[in-house]
């Protein structure tokens, strides 16, 4: 199966990043080199660092960004591990990053990746499948409390601890292996009249069990900080979440860094010599247009927010 999937937001994730033909950006979810594609071909002396976990991403970009390939630079690895890739290729600092932190089109649509509660497979969720852990070691593994907190917080399904029960109750039977498996029990946990206008039962606790198990927002909280620093004087960090949780963190991420003075409101001065790293562009989040509502349903809950480093003339 070819990796398909529509880059959300790309005109305006594009344009906001304002790219420099001389410019180095990251794209820190390469995915099927959507976004990528038109960073690279902005560029003239300018470079890309594009890095993926998935292996499929990976081969997918190499094939659609042949024509770049000597302005691209792709890494197999963790977005979270992006200040060491830099470090090991000697950038000191970087005009532009971009996360696209959505499941890919392919990811979703290759039914033995067992993302997809639509099609029956084994239930391994990994993004990246030299993950020795898979959804199965979640779902038979996790004690009742601990499925009940995942997917309440990361699913934010209020049959949470109904969920939770009843996929216990049914492993004690025997281990739950695949997606219909696991799907059964979630039915069976939520009432057949409730069911009915809310989509499907199983979305919420798919999506819970694949966050917890590649450590999504984990991952996001601890690297932000980073990515921002890496950031040159103008330079813009470019974020699209398909979460509240993760659009969350980075919100509060981006107003930390514009406005870290811890003094009172009322002291006259700051005391506390917290600079502010620079502003956020984007004071709502940009949601998709209509227009690309209607030709790709699976950007419905994407946000797009971005920040600006401080420029050198404000840094001095």
């Amino acid at each position: 199966m070819a990796f398909e999937h529509k880059s959300v937001l790309l005109e305006e994730t594009i344009d906001h990043l304002r790219i420099k033909p001389d410019g180095i950006y990251v794209d820190g979810t390469l995915g099927g080199g959507g976004h990528s594609y038109e960073i690279a071909a902005r560029l003239t002396s300018g470079r890309l660092i594009g890095i993926d976990q998935d292996e499929a991403a990976i081969l997918a970009a190499g094939e659609r960004l042949d024509a770049y390939k000597d302005k691209i630079t792709v890494v197999r690895s963790n977005y979270s591990e992006m200040k060491r890739i830099l470090r090991e290729l000697h950038i000191k600092s970087v005009d532009g990053i971009l996360l696209d932190l959505g499941v890919s089109s392919y990811q979703l649509d290759t039914a033995e990746r067992g993302f997809s509660y639509k099609e029956d497979a084994p239930l391994d969720m990994r993004m990246d499948t030299r993950n020795p852990k898979t959804a199965r070691d979640i779902v038979n593994g996790y004690s009742e409390m601990e499925l009940y907190r995942i997917i309440r917080d990361y699913g934010e399904d209020k049959f949470a601890k109904n969920i939770a029960k009843h996929i216990v109750r049914m492993r004690k039977e025997k281990p739950l292996e695949t997606t219909f498996e696991l799907t059964e029990a979630i039915k069976a946990a939520i009432p057949m009249k409730l069911r009915v206008n809310t989509g499907h039962p199983a979305k919420r606790t798919f999506q819970a069990i694949r966050i917890e198990l590649n450590r999504e927002l984990e991952v996001l909280r601890d690297t932000l900080q980073d990515m921002i620093d890496l950031l040159s004087p103008e330079g813009r960090i470019c974020i699209i979440t398909f979460h509240s949780l993760e659009d969350r963190i980075v919100k509060s991420c981006f107003k930390e860094n514009e406005n870290p003075c811890t003094c009172p409101p009322d002291f006259p001065v700051c005391v506390c010599g917290k600079r502010s790293k620079g502003r956020i562009i984007t004071r709502k989040p940009i949601l998709p247009s209509e227009e690309e509502l209607r030709e790709n349903k699976r950007s419905k809950s994407a946000k797009l927010r971005v920040f600006e480093k401080t420029s050198e003339k404000q840094q001095e």
